[in-house]
């Protein structure tokens, strides 16, 4: 397959990624692999380090982006959430996070560890610099070797404790680690380089995680609703993680689902039936008449971000549906938590940390229910 190498990275360039092109002749200059799915780690980073000054890569230069991303990688193959892949380090800086290479503080959480794999894989593909592709090989392993019998991925393996134990949906744990074990099975570009052993564990990972998947979506009364944002991993009913984030309904966590959902080439019947009764579930539990108003305050800084507005809710007949985060297990309904855990109803009876640095209130259902489900519907009725 190494004489294809060449061809197909640059079939990649022009077909998978941006490429700059020359204003001139108008040929392809310098391809660009795709950073979006580092944004919610890189966000969180600027979040916890509001005051440090950022100098960084180009979004063009490869190699340094993906020389950052082995420099994070742990030893166990994955990585810890929350670094900024785009930061110019310094040589005190990489001797630093080289000390590092033993801790066990990866995660799949803030959308984690898939995007670095993905990257590599891709800049393989450009470079063929053999470090990529051993260091891409070395995260599907962890990925693989981190999944629970029952088909589930944890929050944070190997991490023990808390919720980073639980089976989680919430930041795409499922959704996104089951998205690229599906891309690999399937072969899809970039992932053209594995073994027929590694794309045969790949597609059995894969397969035993999407069975579960399904059989998470929660029924109530009789009816298929959405997901959880997280299950416990033995008894696979529906827990709560972090203080405020209580066993419930997540609506923006399920779009994530259903989106993954879509994306299967041939959808079994199964499949499209949990699609269906998601967006029948996300049309019946829209909120009208409800506007969430933003108002600019003096900045307080809080332990991971500074808050520099505040939120009231406002009744308006004008404002489109919106949707709460969580919805309550048995009644369906909507609610709202504090630091302190107690379920509340009102986003004025939350503290101003978790009312303005956490999402209670979203439109993420819209555009999955109006345009993506209309046009798959069409597709597989």
């Amino acid at each position: 397959m190494n004489y294809l190498l060449p061809v197909l990275a640059l079939v990649f360039a022009i077909s998978a990624c941006s490429v700059e092109q020359n204003s001139v002749s108008n040929m392809p200059v310098k391809p660009r692999i795709s950073l979006a799915e580092f944004y919610d780690i890189i966000k969180h980073w600027r979040d916890q380090n509001p005051d440090k000054p950022e100098q960084l890569l180009d979004e063009n230069d490869i190699v340094g982006i993906a020389n950052n991303i082995l420099l994070y990688q742990r030893n166990n193959g994955g990585w810890p959430t929350n670094k900024n892949i785009l930061l110019k380090l310094t040589e005190e800086e990489k001797l630093s996070i080289l000390a590092e290479k033993d801790a066990l503080d990866s995660s799949l959480d803030n959308r984690n560890t898939y995007p670095q794999i993905r990257y590599l894989a891709y800049a393989y593909l450009i470079t063929q610099d053999e470090g990529y592709k051993t260091a891409a090989i070395a995260g599907l392993n962890y990925i693989l070797a981190a999944q629970y019998n029952n088909g589930g991925f944890a929050h944070s393996p190997p991490r023990k404790g808390k919720y980073y134990e639980h089976i989680t949906f919430a930041d795409e744990v499922m959704p996104g680690t089951l998205n690229l074990l599906r891309d690999i099975a399937n072969k899809t570009s970039p992932f053209i380089f594995f073994s027929d052993d590694v794309y045969k564990k790949t597609a059995a990972a894969w397969q035993k995680g999407h069975k579960l998947l399904l059989d998470l979506q929660v029924e109530i009364n009789g009816q298929k609703t959405i997901w959880a944002g997280q299950y416990h991993k033995d008894t696979l009913q529906p827990v709560g993680a972090r203080s405020y984030e209580l066993a419930g309904l997540l609506t923006w966590e399920s779009v994530a689902v259903v989106e993954y959902l879509m994306a299967e080439p041939k959808p079994s019947q199964e499949v499209i039936q949990a699609v269906a009764a998601a967006v029948v579930w996300f049309e019946q539990h829209k909120i009208d008449n409800l506007r969430i108003k933003k108002v600019e305050t003096e900045p307080v800084r809080f332990k991971y971000f500074t808050s520099t507005y505040d939120l009231f809710e406002v009744e308006d007949d004008t404002a489109p549906p919106i949707w709460a985060r969580f919805y309550d297990l048995q009644t369906q309904q909507p609610f709202m938590a504090g630091r302190e855990g107690n379920k509340v109803y009102k986003l004025q009876q939350v503290g101003r940390d978790r009312r303005t640095g956490y999402t209670w209130y979203g439109y993420w259902p819209e555009k999955l229910i109006k345009i993506d489900y209309a046009n798959w519907q069409k597709q597989h009725q």
